[in-house]
């Protein structure tokens, strides 16, 4: 249709470009940018409301704000627009809060980012991006996203603990506990 809404993404260092920090995931070059931004970022929202649906909301709008104010502050001269640098944020925010936590389900979640979105980590520095990829975007949503990881660390799943009658032996390989009454199934006759 020949609309241009660049001007609605974030100017770093300008006033002109303050609107952005709100509005900058929501505007895009082109259709293949939109395209190209909402499959990982459906896959990652997803994962994020599952796993962490208690505090979900809160972290996907500071990912938002944060890694936009970052991108105002050190981005380079021009209009920095799409969602991947909120991709950035809650791609590291998952695998970080999986790691952090030590809890096997959500560091499946974290291996899964990886082998997904893995590759997505050149991106995020000067020597690989190309001119036109706003590589510091992608920086500051990565650094928003760990920052959010270890802020949330204590909420939400967490690795489960074991009760004082309950020792590492009193499970199988399959994280399947014995209690004292119970024999392994390979001891049974």
């Amino acid at each position: 249709m020949g609309w241009d809404f660049t001007h609605l993404g974030i100017h770093p260092l300008h006033k002109d470009g303050l609107f952005g920090i709100f509005a900058h995931p929501l505007i895009h070059a082109d259709w293949q940018h939109l395209f190209y931004n909402s499959i990982p970022l459906f896959i990652l929202l997803w994962c994020l409301y599952y796993f962490y649906k208690d505090f979900a909301s809160t972290v996907f709008l500071l990912a938002w704000l944060i890694g936009g104010l970052l991108t105002w502050i050190i981005g380079k001269p021009g209009w920095h627009v799409g969602a991947s640098g909120l991709i950035y944020s809650l791609a590291f925010f998952l695998f970080f809060s999986g790691i952090l936590r030590k809890h096997i389900p959500l560091i499946a979640v974290s291996m899964l980012v990886v082998f997904l979105y893995g590759s997505m980590l050149w991106n995020m520095f000067p020597w690989f991006a190309s001119p036109t990829t706003s590589w510091e975007g992608h920086l500051d949503g990565a650094i928003s996203g760990t920052f959010l990881a270890w802020i949330f660390r204590k909420e939400g799943p967490q690795k489960p603990v074991l009760a004082e009658d309950e020792t590492p032996d009193d499970f199988d390989e399959e994280g399947i506990i014995y209690h004292m009454d119970d024999t392994p199934p390979e001891n049974q006759e």
